[in-house]
């Protein structure tokens, strides 16, 4: 009996939760969808950048020499922490459908991270199609087959972006780091709006060991980490400004009215509240002024 009361809670709750952001998702769905769209044109112009790469020697790099090479057969330890905290956080934005504690709407939450992701890759798109860097990556150094592409036959070929071989083995998208962009806009916004200070410290903790994790596996240079963490936070920083706020659901008030009969409700309390508050002001005025109460009310 238990199970079952707490199950149809539940069951009442995610059904609430959904009714109220699908209507956030109906007049929110434009950013939403431009945000989405932007990621394919970040992919493409990955894909773009790698018919230019050139290999050659690696550059001398700080960070190559203070961490030793993992190598090829270890490299899936950086893709494998990317992974976990791509999931983790996307797990975690989708919690106020099952849980009490409800600080945030998920469609508000979403707005924001592609506005950030969004700002970060157009930086980082004008950035590596400037200078094309020889990428440090064993299929992109010299002698590997895979450094170079060989000149599309079609459009096709390049706006199908050979997804995710073209993702995982491109070439010449270096600085700054993609995946660094997605992990510090996700361990900001989890330190913003998440709960958990010990989750928000081991967040931070994850970034660096990404971090250290992408130069030993020699995906990218030092360079391209360095100006990922100055550059994601002052964006999101700026970015975050400029936002409109979104409303904190601790307070167990609804952005959206559940019916009309809640809405009315509200707005009466908040004309009661009104009301009361110019009965004290004419009372505190009638003081300042020198006039006097009526005689009845008056205590001796």
């Amino acid at each position: 009996m238990y199970v079952a009361r707490e199950s149809t809670k539940l069951w009442r709750r995610v059904c609430a939760e959904t009714t109220a952001e699908l209507q956030l998702l109906f007049e929110k769905w434009q950013l939403l969808l431009a945000g989405l769209v932007f990621q394919y044109i970040h992919g493409l112009a990955a894909r773009g950048v790698h018919y230019l790469h050139r290999p050659g020697p690696l550059l001398q790099d700080l960070g190559f020499m203070a961490l030793p090479e993992l190598g090829q057969e270890k490299g899936y330890l950086s893709e494998s922490l990317f992974t976990f905290i791509f999931i983790s956080f996307f797990l975690w934005s989708f919690h106020p459908f099952v849980y009490h504690s409800k600080r945030f709407y998920t469609v508000l939450l979403w707005r924001r991270v592609l506005a950030f992701l969004v700002a970060s890759q157009f930086l980082r798109i004008m950035t590596f199609y400037s200078t094309q860097l020889p990428g440090p990556n064993y299929h992109c150094r010299e002698g590997s087959k895979l450094a170079t592409l060989p000149p599309p036959n079609n459009a096709l070929e390049v706006l199908l972006i050979n997804f995710p071989r073209g993702v995982l083995f491109g070439c010449g998208d270096l600085i700054f780091s993609s995946h660094m962009i997605f992990t510090l806009v996700f361990v900001r916004t989890y330190h913003k709006y998440g709960s958990n200070r010990l989750i928000k410290l081991l967040s931070w903790l994850m970034a660096i060991i990404q971090s250290l994790l992408i130069i030993a596996s020699r995906k990218h240079y030092t360079v391209d980490v360095v100006v990922a963490w100055y550059t994601v936070n002052l964006v999101v920083f700026f970015v975050d400004k400029k936002l409109p706020e979104m409303p904190d659901r601790t307070n167990g008030l609804s952005l959206l009215p559940v019916n009309t009969k809640d809405k009315d409700g509200r707005m009466k309390e908040e004309l009661h509240k009104l009301e009361k508050d110019g009965r004290m002001m004419d009372e505190f005025h009638k003081l300042l002024n020198g006039n006097t109460v009526d005689a009845t009310d008056w205590v001796l």
